[in-house]
């Protein structure tokens, strides 16, 4: 024992006579640890910094500690060679936020930009980056969980794959039992290191709700919630479930934020930054109320002061925390845009329908003191599936509900609904129309889009009996079965003409670049509902102009509600989520115009906004600046003369000159045209 002990205790010896290398203390086979550095060159051309060390002077080079001094972070070459400029910004902004370098303190974000502005691709730049690198020479953090609608989880993990290209292998919970899920979570959970296998977890808001206690187990380094604008109550059970989360950073997306109602607002912020706006009550006591005071009509003077000073302040908290871009920077990068209204007349059955309705249930009428009662919300949907087709109020009429007792008599004789009959109504009529020139003059794909499941049926019908092949999205279709027909009807190569979307279950945030024209079918009462399901085709990957009609059927109600959209002080004022919040946005006159009928009008919206553009009911192009034409007809006849021109040709000038406004106006003073 001693001789082997004192074997063991002599000092290990180089066996190379006269060897004047080191002699560290490391084991053989470990890499010597060099100089600090950051993971990519800080100066390569095109380096997205993050950020930059202090400069320090030589005499602090000397003093520092080699082995804790901070480095460069910069995005992997791989992501920031295809970011545009506006998102190379944006990824900057939400790691100053979480990184707590813009708020001291507060760790959360809200990314806000319009739909089609790539905030997916943002936030996986965002994600990648802090699982990779710090300024501390090591990950910010471990793991990273994405919260989205069901019918977007395997359209985060498609994108993630695709921009990663493999080098990350995230978990995406699309489906499966309790028990297989709760296993999934657990192994999640349960990860730790440096290299953590699968270090994004993507889930939906419904099954994190569900299986929220197996997440609460643990720390998580970030929080991202796609759509998040449905945290805006704070008591609801899936805001209070994130909410309970063990994370610090957070990052809410929402191409549509609630900026209008307070409350709702600050529920949004005090998700990402608890606490900046203080409590709900002192929210309530120090901006709400000042706020609402000095927006009154009867407000007097210092209360409106007040209001103003009390909203710039809570502008300028919040916009610490947020990121908005419009999507007019689309149109450097996308093919051109053309919106159209189109106002289509009722048919007669249409017309004598909606009058008899008016008549007999007397909606009017039930608005007593202002109070918006049942029967009047029912009306309202009513009309408005009306507008869309008399097919869909016919049992109402053979079971003589109020408001259409002795309607069925209208009905053409042998009238079934087993069939559509496009003839019966003014949009379906056009529809059928937009349809079968679009069919037979290109090779374009459309996207239809109804707020109504039964109207997805009457289209089914239509694309049935035109031979049309389609494919349909609502809220009966599974969360994988989602992901495979937009994947397939995306393709080039697929034989799919049309597909047949409800606004409800997929209007937000699904890529629908598969398809260049787009028919929202009928108006929702929030516009943000309509923008996000109108920018589905005419985003990041669309590589054909694109054209988005929005029916309306003229002097109905349905132009009542295109109005309440676009009226600048209803969008300022409100945001209207639902029918049941109609009470609270619309005064007793309003609520009483919503029920009548204009049949003398070719359009009630273009008679209200005082059109300037108009010259005998026709609309024309304004004259160039400088030009001695003006829009009137005459002065182009004035000039025609000067210039020795026939006749025709000033009337084809003219028709083209009308023709060319109509078709282009639109989007040519969105991109700045003269």
């Amino acid at each position: 024992e001693a001789f082997i002990r004192s074997i063991l205790s002599k000092p290990f010896k180089v066996p190379i006579p006269n060897y004047k290398g080191p002699l560290g203390l490391r084991s053989l086979g470990v890499k010597r640890a060099g100089l600090r550095g950051p993971l990519h060159d800080p100066f390569e051309e095109g380096a997205l910094v993050l950020y930059e060390p202090p400069a320090l002077s030589a005499h602090d080079q000397l003093k520092i500690d080699k082995d804790k001094a901070p480095v460069h972070v910069v995005v992997d070459p791989v992501l920031s060679r295809v970011l545009r400029p506006h998102q190379r910004e944006g990824v900057k902004f939400l790691w100053d936020c979480v990184t707590s370098r813009r708020i001291p303190g507060s760790h959360g974000c809200i990314m806000a930009d319009e739909m089609g502005l790539g905030k997916t691709l943002q936030c996986i730049t965002l994600m990648w980056t802090l699982l990779r690198q710090s300024p501390d020479c090591k990950p910010e953090i471990e793991k990273a969980v994405v919260v989205s609608p069901s019918s977007l989880v395997r359209n985060w993990y498609n994108e993630v794959e695709k921009w990663l290209g493999g080098r990350i292998q995230p978990l995406a919970i699309d489906g499966g039992s309790k028990e297989e899920i709760d296993r999934k979570l657990v192994g999640f959970m349960s990860q730790h290191g440096l290299r953590v296998p699968s270090p994004i977890l993507i889930i939906s808001y419904e099954t994190f709700r569900l299986h929220a206690e197996v997440l609460q187990k643990g720390t998580v380094g970030l929080v991202i919630c796609d759509e998040g604008h449905r945290l805006k109550n704070s008591e609801n059970q899936t805001y209070q479930a994130l909410n309970s989360l063990n994370t610090p950073r957070r990052v809410l997306i929402s191409g549509t934020p609630i900026q209008n109602d307070l409350l709702e607002y600050f529920s949004l912020v005090h998700f990402v930054n608890s606490g900046i706006l203080g409590t709900a009550q002192e929210f309530k006591r120090h901006f709400e109320m000042p706020i609402l005071k000095g927006r009154d009509a009867d407000a007097s003077e210092a209360e409106r002061h007040k209001g103003e000073e009390r909203l710039k302040e809570l502008i300028s908290i919040v916009n610490r925390c947020l990121i908005r871009r419009t999507s007019d920077i689309l149109s450097k990068y996308l093919p051109v845009k053309i919106e159209q209204v189109v106002c289509c007349r009722l048919t007669p059955l249409q017309t004598e329908l909606y009058k008899n309705f008016l008549k007999q249930a007397k909606p009017v009428e039930e608005l007593k003191e202002g109070k918006i009662s049942v029967s009047s919300l029912s009306s309202i949907t009513s009309l408005k599936k009306l507008c869309n087709h008399p097919a869909l109020i016919y049992e109402k009429c053979v079971e003589e509900e109020e408001g259409f007792m002795g309607a069925l008599g209208l009905f053409p004789s042998g009238y079934s609904t087993k069939s559509v009959e496009p003839q019966l109504s003014g949009k379906m009529l056009v529809l059928d129309y937009i349809l079968a020139v679009t069919k037979s003059t290109s090779n374009d794909k459309v996207v239809l889009v109804s707020n109504y499941t039964q109207t997805l049926d009457l289209f089914e019908k239509l694309c049935r009996s035109r031979r049309y092949l389609y494919v349909r999205l609502d809220g009966t279709m599974s969360i994988k079965k989602r992901a495979k027909i937009v994947e397939r009807f995306n393709s080039p190569s697929s034989p799919e003409f049309i597909f047949m979307l409800s606004s409800k279950a997929g209007g937000c945030g699904l890529n629908l670049i598969g398809a260049n024209r787009l028919v929202m079918f009928d108006p929702d009462w929030n516009p943000a509902n309509d923008e996000q399901a109108m920018a589905r085709v005419w985003r990041d990957g669309q590589k054909k102009m694109c054209y988005i009609y929005r029916l309306l059927s003229t002097g109905t109600i349905e132009e009542k509600i295109f109005q309440r959209q676009t009226h600048k002080k209803a969008l300022s004022s409100c945001v209207v989520d639902e029918e049941q919040d109609v009470e609270r946005h619309f005064s007793l006159g309003e609520l009483k115009e919503l029920f009548t009928l204009n049949e003398t009008t070719t359009s009630d919206t273009h008679d209200k906004i005082k059109c300037r553009r108009c010259v005998n009911g026709r609309q024309v192009r304004p004259p160039p600046a400088g030009s001695d034409c003006t829009s009137d007809l005459s002065q182009w006849q004035h000039c025609a003369d000067k210039r020795g021109l026939p006749d025709s040709v000033l009337r084809a000038a003219w028709d083209a000159a009308v023709t060319f406004a109509f078709h282009h106006h639109s989007h040519e003073e969105q991109r700045g045209i003269p």
